[in-house]
């Protein structure tokens, strides 16, 4: 009996591909649905502000610590900063983009190639998101009263960005696997 458990257990990846894959298009869909909502556009400020890849996308982007709001929390003084940061702008572009990324990602049978790069733009995404890690003062435990903070202490925020290195995996799973898809349907014209 235990050498079939062992053989059952052995023959999962497989399965653990498609489950990949579709975790992959539910948290795309998911967080991409709530980059149209204010506090989810809210909670991305201090990681694009403080990316030298993305503050660009924001007006005022040194001056977002003045205008934060908590999760569920809404002044309307912050509110009105946030859209003219164009914060809420750049959150639904981003989301529109994520959700199109999961839709591709799904379509992979219909639309192998097209799904390949949408893989590939997932796996470009979350370098972009670990990269957080480094600009984002916020990713880590400030230094307040206790005596573990910075490095190797990762806050809410870092704990959060650094599970996207499990992304990055499947996202390299359904690339490769996608594209052995579209190179077998050319083998076959």
């Amino acid at each position: 009996m235990k050498a079939s458990i062992i053989n059952s257990i052995a023959n999962l990846d497989q399965f653990g591909k498609k489950v990949i894959r579709f975790a992959i298009v539910v948290v795309f869909l998911w967080i991409g649905g709530l980059k149209f909502f204010t506090y989810e556009a809210d909670g991305i400020v201090p990681f694009v502000a403080n990316s030298p890849f993305m503050s660009f996308f924001y007006q005022h982007p040194n001056d977002y610590k003045k205008h934060m709001n908590k999760e569920g929390e809404l002044i309307d003084s912050n509110h009105q900063w946030h859209t003219d940061n164009n914060t809420y702008g750049f959150s639904k572009g981003l989301g529109i983009f994520l959700m199109t990324l999961a839709v591709f990602v799904a379509l992979y049978r219909v639309a192998p190639l097209p799904s390949m790069i949408a893989s590939l733009l997932i796996g470009i995404v979350t370098l972009g998101t670990l990269s957080f890690l480094i600009t984002t003062p916020e990713s880590w435990v400030p230094h307040l009263t206790d005596s573990q903070w910075g490095f190797p202490y990762l806050s809410g925020r870092g704990r959060l960005v650094i599970k996207d290195l499990v992304i990055l995996g499947g996202a390299i799973i359904t690339m490769s696997e996608t594209a052995r898809i579209y190179l077998n349907r050319q083998k076959t014209k």
